[in-house]
């Protein structure tokens, strides 16, 4: 029992790092996306813009999006 749990403290740390470097280049590569591209998005980008702004995709402008660009 006690070994289970030291691995999974273990793992957890590992996967950590590599789930922060996995968010850090898919933050890099749909910025670029969203750059290029043109509204309205496509289901990943604007789940993704979601995210970033904190509101429904449903209720995100092309404002909105063009602000946060020029923000980053």
């Amino acid at each position: 029992m006690d070994r289970a749990r030291a691995n999974g403290r273990i793992t957890r740390v590992e996967n950590g790092h590599l789930k922060r470097k996995q968010r850090a280049n898919r933050d890099k590569r749909f910025t670029e996306l969203v750059g290029k591209g043109q509204f309205p998005y496509t289901p990943a980008v604007q789940s993704w813009l979601s995210e970033k702004l904190g509101k429904p995709a449903t209720q995100i402008t092309e404002v909105e999006v063009k602000a946060f660009l020029a923000k980053k």
